[in-house]
């Protein structure tokens, strides 16, 4: 801008003042327009205020699964193997044939008790004769009355011959039913290591096969004495705060309130039937400081066997915890930040404690408290003390 200068005193004040109002008007607008870019130039990232919420963490278990029934098939007689009923791996009824030892020999054994049986019959019926022949004659005082007692006693032996004889008939039917074995139980035949054959005996360092019912399957697994003493006390809880949890988890069936629990198979499936805890050791092991528990499956497709492995997932519920997603969060060696916001929306990084996970979330024992504003995203982007536009989001990220 230029001032003209002229001789007339009230023409050059008249010019100055113009030009200092258009030179305050410029810096205005100057300094607008800095301010304008400043917030175009702030990052838009999503934002998460944290909050109370009730956590559902899973802990795993190794186990190991066994029929509700695994008998141990073994005979009751010795001899040769003669039949084999069965294929390993068939699913047999109860009462059903599964080996046969060679009868012969104890066939035998019962003709002969059954034989023995027949003469000590007679020789009772002899004693008794005897004893009604003589009791007339001590009546009319023929003979002595001493006689006659020689006589009833003479029956008396006979008569117990004669039960032991019936009770020799007893076993050796015994023994011949035990020379055809069928299954106490209905399941599914192991292993058969004898064959048509060899010599069966009671001594036998293994049994002929194991007989194992799975219709229901007991899993058998390990918790530490600081994870079963968490369970036991939720016995002491309020009412309305097993309520709470009940139905979160689901009831259960034991007497801990111990939560139904869930099997992940070999192959890394989830069984799709839920388990419960019905037993319990009732002594901690000193050397390791857990206590074995068990856990009953329905089976009702067969797809559990006995010697299987799995993990069991068992879920407890905590209220009133903060979580923050894992992804809000960065690990840095040992230690996990978020970045926060101040209340003047500028950026701040901070170490929290974790407690554990439930989910996608991180469960938060230190560092954060109710109100605080984390970042969500854009990590990359961001220093201490920069300045965001923040759009609010919650966990289920609407």
């Amino acid at each position: 801008m230029s001032i003209k200068i002229v001789n007339k005193n009230n023409t050059l004040i008249i010019s100055i003042l113009i030009g200092i109002s258009s030179f305050n008007f410029s810096s205005c607008t100057i300094g607008s327009s800095k301010t304008n870019e400043r917030e175009q130039a702030a990052l838009a990232l999503p934002v998460h205020v944290v909050d109370t919420s009730t956590a559902i963490t899973v802990r795993d278990y190794l186990g190991t699964i066994e029929g509700t029934a695994n008998v141990e098939i073994r005979p009751q007689v010795e001899g040769i193997l003669e039949e084999i009923y069965v294929d390993e791996g068939a699913f047999v009824k109860k009462g059903q044939k599964l080996f046969k030892v060679n009868p012969l020999p104890y066939q035998e054994q019962l003709n002969n008790a059954i034989a023995s049986e027949n003469v000590e019959k007679a020789k009772l019926e002899n004693a008794k004769l005897e004893v009604e022949r003589l009791r007339p004659l001590v009546v009319n005082e023929v003979i002595s009355e001493v006689r006659l007692r020689t006589a009833k006693s003479e029956y008396d032996v006979a008569k117990a011959s004669l039960d032991q004889a019936t009770a020799a008939v007893a076993t050796a039917r015994i023994n011949v039913g035990f020379t055809t074995i069928k299954a106490p139980v209905s399941g599914y035949i192991g292993r058969i290591p004898k064959r048509i054959g060899n010599l069966v005996t009671k001594s036998d360092s293994e049994p002929m096969t194991v007989l194992s019912d799975t219709h229901d399957v007991f899993v058998y697994f390990a918790m530490s004495e600081s994870d079963f003493l968490y369970f036991n006390k939720r016995q002491n809880q309020p009412e309305t705060e097993k309520t709470a949890q009940e139905d979160t988890l689901g009831k259960s069936k034991s007497s801990d309130l111990i939560p139904y629990v869930s099997l992940v198979l070999a192959d890394g499936e989830t069984y799709p039937e839920k388990g419960v805890v019905d037993a319990v050791n009732g002594q901690v092991n000193r050397t390791t400081g857990a206590i074995s528990l068990r856990a009953t499956f329905p089976n009702p497709d067969n797809i559990l066997r006995s010697g299987n492995s799995g993990t069991l997932k068992m879920e407890e519920s905590q209220s009133g915890v903060l979580l923050v997603p894992q992804v809000a969060t960065t690990a840095l060696q040992d230690k996990i930040f978020v970045y926060t916001l101040t209340p003047e929306n500028t950026v701040k990084q901070r170490a929290i404690k974790v407690g554990g996970s439930s989910g996608s979330n991180y469960i938060v024992e230190a560092g954060l408290q109710v109100g605080d504003r984390i970042i969500l995203t854009g990590f990359d982007k961001l220093t201490d003390g920069m300045e965001i536009q923040p759009i609010i989001k919650n966990l289920s990220g609407s």
